[in-house]
């Protein structure tokens, strides 16, 4: 790969700071800077000022581990959710994107991350213990799996269900609407909606198809 020559060391730095971004090459890169040159100061600061306090100030719910800009996040905060429903989600985005079906209207948590040995990651590396201490209080009526089904997904979910087995809590999992092997965030809204709605017992899926 041929040497980038600039003009300028702040603009080479800007470049290379837009080029760490997922997804962005340095063409991309460059077009970004450039098109920020050309904005007036005012626009340059309000989002140099939206990057840093967002980095900043951002909370993650002491509930439910989703992000938020206070210690509860509107979703926990709300009593309207029902709150004997729980929905177990890898990441954020998994929030975003159930919360934009409006189909659900129960809890949410967090994990953040799955349950992957290639990658070094754990169950003890994910918010797991803090799913069976909700659970434990009995508060919890329904558990609703919701990782994508891939192959660290199936594995989360069926440890999951083999760590709440003791508790007196319904446990069910996603349709398989959702194809396998896709990622939860890049499904469509009515596909989502659909899985969701069309949830089945896990204990009745594993009997069908088993993780690994």
């Amino acid at each position: 790969m041929l040497p980038h020559h600039y003009p300028s060391k702040l603009l080479e730095q800007a470049i290379n700071a837009f080029a760490r971004l997922p997804g962005i090459g340095y063409k991309t890169a460059l077009r970004l800077v450039l098109y920020l040159l050309r904005q007036d100061k005012e626009t340059n600061e309000e989002f140099g000022n939206a990057i840093i306090r967002l980095r900043q100030e951002i909370k993650y719910c002491r509930i439910c581990h989703n992000i938020s800009d206070h210690d509860l996040c509107p979703v926990c905060a709300d009593p309207l959710r029902d709150h004997s429903q729980l929905c177990v989600v890898e990441n954020i985005r998994d929030v975003m994107a159930i919360e934009n079906t409006g189909q659900y209207k129960g809890l949410y948590h967090v994990l953040g991350g799955i349950i992957s040995p290639m990658d070094g990651i754990g169950p003890n590396d994910i918010n797991i213990q803090s799913l069976e201490k909700k659970v434990a209080n009995n508060t919890i009526q329904e558990v609703i799996l919701a990782l994508s089904p891939t192959l660290e997904g199936d594995t989360t979910n069926y440890y999951i269900f083999k760590r709440l087995s003791r508790y007196a809590v319904n446990m069910s999992i996603l349709a398989r609407g959702v194809s396998i092997g896709d990622e939860l965030e890049y499904t469509d809204e009515i596909t989502l909606a659909r899985s969701l709605i069309n949830r089945v017992s896990y204990e009745q899926s594993i009997s069908v198809r088993q993780p690994g």
